[in-house]
């Protein structure tokens, strides 16, 4: 099987709005490379060069220092992650919020298109931070697909295809790439189950914190269940580097938060669909949905998600005639922009988007995105406080702030500007002592 998704499964319905196309769906694909034996004990947390050198494994570039494997080192404690912003500070008195945006990948597998290392390198060109929400099986061999039991399916079941070897040894090497440049590890989870009795949707608590725990155990016991030894630990420890995720179409929050609230997570990204404004928590975990953004051209707004753009425009179809492809690539990058510059110019309220490495509709989304993520770049570096962070990074920010000053934020609507300007609205909220967290 290879490691497209199949999305005929998972049918998006469209409605009016805020029309908010409510399915998020994993499927991953990036560059197939050359893999070359590599020393697995003696290997670094440095950082990973640019690209790979050709036939050699993605993310083995750095320097050496001591690696402490964990387990049956598959992974290993290699010191502080490389290439984190500075310690994030309070907003003080008059101070206007920073412009936080933050880009995520549902899957993150590599199966061979070329997706993974070039939004890596998007990445690294433009000192941004990501969120990449690692599919559990795409580190497990198909041959040990048994291995996995996924809750209220048959052994080895998944809606979503294993990847052949040859993939799960560059998603490795990406995967190593990606937190040696700084970017955040998550999870969406193992299967990837959308309908029918199996769905995520049906998970009990207790369910989900098994689905976990066999996600944790494909990213921290590859080396066991694929027997390669000829390939670099992932450079960290998952128990600590996992501290929020997806779930497979955005469905089945309300039962995964009990535990993700046990297991200590920091926030999930798995709500329904939400709205431009500042997050609140959940059971103690915070919420940082997906968000409705401007339709360029419709009066309804769509899921700031690549799947939802193609479900709103080719009707779930992911090779419609290719004279759309021009419209559409604009329409889905306006889109990014358009949601990005109203948080800018108004309340500030971050701004998520959510991606996959897929090639739907020729390619369009994937370039759209890259698109909107120059353009916001752009901002960045004329000037703008603008900051391109991983999910953890910016849950960094909020978790330092005073609750009255997020409590402030929290009353400004969508496209809402703040009274008086921003050196008037937390001035006085800033100035009060903080109060305990939630």
């Amino acid at each position: 099987m290879s490691g497209i998704h199949d999305h005929r499964k998972h049918a998006a319905t469209r409605r009016d709005v805020g029309r908010r196309e409510l399915l998020g769906v994993g499927a991953a694909v990036a560059a197939t490379v050359g893999l070359a034996a590599c020393g697995t004990q003696v290997w670094d947390g440095g950082h990973a060069s640019g690209g790979s050198a050709k036939g050699s494994t993605p993310g083995t570039t750095g320097t050496k220092s001591l690696v402490r494997p964990i387990g049956d080192g598959s992974t290993a404690r290699t010191g502080n992650q490389p290439h984190q912003p500075a310690a994030p500070k309070p907003l003080e008195a008059g101070e206007t919020p920073p412009q936080f945006v933050i880009f995520s990948w549902d899957g993150a597998g590599e199966v061979g298109t070329g997706l993974f290392p070039r939004f890596l390198e998007l990445a690294k060109q433009h000192e941004a931070g990501m969120t990449f929400f690692l599919s559990g099986l795409y580190l497990l061999p198909e041959a040990k697909k048994r291995t996995y039991l996924p809750p209220n399916n048959a052994p080895g079941a998944s809606d979503i295809g294993y990847l052949t070897d040859e993939h799960v040894k560059a998603t490795l090497g990406y995967v190593r790439q990606a937190w040696l440049d700084g970017h955040e590890i998550g999870t969406h989870f193992n299967g990837h189950f959308c309908s029918g009795y199996g769905t995520v949707g049906n998970w009990t608590p207790k369910q989900w914190a098994d689905e976990i725990r066999q996600a944790k155990s494909f990213v921290k016991e590859w080396r066991t269940n694929t027997g390669w030894s000829d390939l670099p630990s992932l450079p960290f420890d998952y128990d600590k580097e996992l501290v929020g995720g997806r779930t497979p179409c955005l469905l089945g929050q309300d039962n995964l938060l009990p535990t993700a609230r046990e297991l200590g997570w920091r926030y999930d990204a798995s709500s329904p669909g939400g709205q431009q404004i500042w997050p609140r928590k959940k059971l103690g975990v915070w919420d940082l949905p997906l968000q409705a953004v401007p339709f360029p051209g419709h009066s309804f707004e769509v899921l700031s998600m690549d799947y939802n753009m193609l479900a709103n425009q080719s009707v779930n179809s992911t090779k419609a005639p290719a004279y759309n492809y021009p419209g559409w690539r604009t329409q889905a990058a306006q889109a990014y922009i358009a949601g990005f510059q109203r948080a800018y110019e108004t309340n500030r309220a971050p701004f998520f988007i959510g991606n996959h490495f897929e090639t739907w509709n020729g390619g369009i989304y994937m370039d759209a995105v890259e698109q909107a993520f120059q353009h916001i770049a752009a901002e960045k570096e004329k000037g703008a406080d603008v900051r391109l962070v991983s999910f953890r990074q910016f849950v960094d920010w909020l978790d330092v702030q005073k609750p009255e000053v997020l409590a402030q934020l929290q009353t400004l609507n969508v496209g809402e500007q703040p009274a008086g300007g921003w050196k008037t609205f937390l001035k006085g909220s800033a100035k009060t002592p903080a109060a305990a967290s939630s």
